[in-house]
């Protein structure tokens, strides 16, 4: 029996509907390489590792590092929750999954971090980081030098959503070190990824993880991700008694196969993870978030946990105050309590002689005691000529007093308003320590208005703040000069 030849025509047309059925493949069925990695969160000793250091298309799992920054930036004063984000076109063109807002939208950046926690939505990842760093580019440098930081030592991020990008690339370790960092640096948000649902302000929103979270005992998150190059992708957290996991996968074929992955390498880490062990959390990055443009003095203003030495307070020459001051003993560790310094101030003040009738200078109003020494010993009566303000010395250990003022004749500057009191006062400080050779002598103080509170430097002359406001414009800081009339 002959065999039937296949036409040319026949044989050109068979080809083609061969290609048209891989095209029309479900995208399931298109495999993407393939990693997982497995820890003891609690001291992050790994427990399983598969092609866990291969560099892979991590998809919107990159969204856990957009929201780290914006936790940090909220926490450091750069942004609050309630600030207003308006959205470009650039954010409101980005491809689903989104919350689909419209260019020129205001909303609430919490609203933001809602969308892009639970719901993965890409324009509020994108909205999130032009208005944090500006732009996609230079959010997307800070998201690279956190990376670091984090030692995540393989990663490379060029978008704040994870959309497949050439070069945009993590490992599964890497993204288990960030969920992990997550969860123990911001703890005060990570409750958002175990939300099955979250009001975005323009509408409510479901977890993409919500079927994980439902079935498996102990998840409470923490973010999946899916781009056709990438597969289904997810980093998942998981407690139990004592014992915490985190598990990430890479390349999985559906969401379904993905789930049981992690569920099955979630119970192996259960398993293998010592129903005891101490609790090491990780070292936080050091806080590196001002750029400048190229060239510009001061790219970055890094800060390390706080000082270990400080200046002693220079006083200012004063016609009107007198003032003793000495250094603090060294052998003093006590300090001294507000009654102590209520009673010694109280003490000073009605002992010294009354001065000739005229009117107050703004500078007596506002001036204000810095006490940083250790508890005096039985003080002896101040005497006429020490006025207003009396310093007392003991045999072993001295008190040193500072006064600073915001006199109305004053100079001043001022670095931002902020929602909180503690928001502006932060600032106030890491700008301190960042321009200590302008801002040094300087009184730190914090303005209650309407819309928030001011954080300003006061007790300036008008050059020394121009020079400030230079220096600190130098390093991408707001400031203003404050008038006399405005402190």
């Amino acid at each position: 029996m002959k065999a039937r030849r296949i036409q040319p025509a026949r044989y050109g047309l068979f080809l083609f509907a061969a290609l048209w059925v891989l095209v029309l493949l479900p995208l399931s069925a298109i495999a993407a390489p393939y990693a997982a990695y497995v820890i003891d969160a609690r001291t992050g000793k790994e427990i399983h590792a598969e092609n866990a250091d291969t560099r892979l298309h991590p998809a919107s799992l990159t969204k856990m590092m957009t929201l780290y920054i914006a936790f940090q930036a909220v926490e450091r004063g750069e942004i609050s929750l309630d600030t207003q984000v308006t959205i470009s076109k650039n954010a409101a063109s980005e491809p689903p999954s989104k919350l689909g807002m419209r260019p020129g939208q205001k909303i609430a950046l919490r609203y933001l971090i809602r969308a892009a926690a639970v719901k993965s939505a890409n324009d509020a990842a994108t909205a999130i980081g032009e208005a944090i760093g500006g732009s996609e580019a230079a959010f997307a440098r800070r998201m690279n030098r956190t990376a670091k930081q984090l030692g995540m030592t393989r990663t490379t991020f060029k978008n704040m959503h994870g959309l497949t990008e050439s070069g945009h690339l993590s490992t599964a370790r890497d993204m288990t070190r960030m969920g992990r960092h997550l969860l123990y640096d911001y703890p005060q948000y990570y409750n958002l990824f175990s939300r099955i649902t979250a009001d975005a302000g323009v509408r409510k929103v479901s977890h993409t993880n919500r079927r994980f979270l439902g079935s498996y005992k102990g998840a409470d998150g923490i973010k999946t991700g899916y781009t056709r190059a990438a597969g289904f992708n997810l980093t998942a957290s998981a407690e139990r008694g004592n014992e915490r996991i985190i598990v990430t996968v890479f390349g999985g074929k559906s969401t379904a196969s993905r789930n049981a992955k992690v569920a099955e390498l979630m119970d192996l880490g259960f398993r293998r993870a010592p129903s005891s062990a101490p609790l090491r959390k990780p070292v936080p990055p050091v806080y590196a978030d001002v750029e400048t443009a190229p060239g510009a003095a001061g790219k970055t203003i890094r800060l390390v946990g706080a000082v270990t030495t400080s200046k002693r307070p220079q006083l200012r020459p004063r016609s009107d105050v007198g003032v003793v001051a000495t250094a603090a003993a060294p052998e003093a560790t006590s300090v001294v309590s507000n009654s102590d310094i209520t009673a010694a101030l109280r003490e000073a003040v009605e002992t010294a002689p009354t001065p000739p009738a005229a009117a107050p200078t703004p500078e007596a109003k506002e001036a204000e005691v810095v006490i940083a020494a250790a508890k005096a010993s039985p003080r002896p009566e101040p005497r006429p000529k020490d006025v207003t303000l009396a310093v007392q010395q003991a045999v072993e250990q001295e008190i040193v007093t500072r006064v600073s003022t915001s006199g109305g004749r004053h100079w001043g500057v001022n670095v931002g308003r902020f929602p909180s009191r503690y928001a502006a006062e932060k600032v106030l400080l890491k700008t301190a320590l960042a321009e200590m050779s302008t801002l040094d002598g300087t009184l730190r103080k914090v303005v209650r208005r309407p819309q928030g509170f001011d954080a300003n430097f006061l007790g300036m002359s008008r050059e020394s703040a121009d020079l400030a406001c230079r220096r600190l414009a130098a390093r991408n800081v707001s400031c203003f000069m404050i008038g006399p009339s405005e402190g």
